[in-house]
């Protein structure tokens, strides 16, 4: 493996223009908690978001989406349905869909809603450490709710498994971001301490990574791009901000005016 092989900054600026100029209709079945968020980043990094949960019209939606996020932070028996009929619709349309396995790990439904959802070969799973280590089977700290209580690279391991397992490209967010497939693992640096502790920040991000898969035929390449723009907007987000509540507007903002220099400036792409 070479550094060759891993997407570039100036890559990833290309695919940030390409959702800004195509404007992808992203449909997302997310929790509560993050919807406002979600949508908001999605129309500052130039795509179109809907949410669309309702049994009766998501596979109808899926038909004219460019791309699918499901997000299982707050769950019913009602809206698994729709999760589930979603994403089998999805993928007998060849439309790349996400999985945001939120808080799996933390109880019995919770962890059996999302390995049955990734039984159904998302494109990309994203989700923190504790998240992604528990959708894997592994061993490792259990999530403290719906947060990690273990670092990023701690799940570098089970994410390769579960990308074997799945077919999926697998991203990890923390201090460190990290995505793998069966033959590479990029690292992705930039952010800032304040995006954790700002509600449905994480969320949001798979609603922009759907995006990204939605232009790009590499979902690796897409899962990278869309993490080093987050990472980028993110810190640049965090300058002047007075605390973590400012952090969701000051996203958006830095999403919409971001260019090749901010990219340049606020995110890097190595090898792990």
């Amino acid at each position: 493996m070479t550094d060759a092989a891993l997407p570039t900054l100036d890559e990833a600026g290309v695919l940030r223009e390409a959702v800004r100029s195509q404007g992808p209709l992203v449909q997302n079945i997310t929790n509560y908690v993050a919807m406002t968020l979600s949508a908001n980043v999605l129309l500052a990094a130039g795509a179109s978001p809907a949410m669309v949960h309702a049994e009766e019209e998501v596979t109808d939606f899926v038909a004219i989406a460019s791309a699918l996020v499901v997000n299982i932070g707050t769950l019913s028996p009602s809206w698994v349905s729709a999760m589930v009929m979603a994403a089998e619709a999805a993928g007998k349309a060849g439309k790349p869909w996400v999985l945001d396995p939120v808080g799996c790990g933390a109880t019995p439904y919770r962890t059996e809603t999302a390995r049955r959802l990734a039984a159904l070969k998302p494109t990309i799973i994203r989700g923190n450490a504790s998240e992604i280590i528990a959708l894997a089977g592994a061993s490792g700290a259990a999530p403290k709710g719906v947060d990690s209580a273990t670092s990023a690279d701690a799940a570098v391991g089970p994410a390769r498994l579960l990308s074997r397992e799945t077919g999926a490209v697998v991203a990890i967010t923390g201090e460190v971001d990290f995505v793998v497939d069966a033959t590479r693992i990029a690292a992705i640096e930039g952010g800032d301490e304040l995006m954790p502790v700002s509600t449905g920040v994480g969320c949001a991000l798979s609603g922009l990574t759907a995006a990204y898969a939605a232009i790009s035929p590499d979902p690796f390449a897409a899962a990278v791009a869309a993490l080093a723009v987050y990472a980028a907007a993110g810190s640049i987000a965090a300058r002047g901000a007075g605390g973590p509540g400012d952090i969701p507007a000051r996203l958006c903002n830095a999403l919409y005016r971001l260019d090749a220099e901010g990219l340049r400036s606020n995110a890097t792409i190595r090898l792990a």
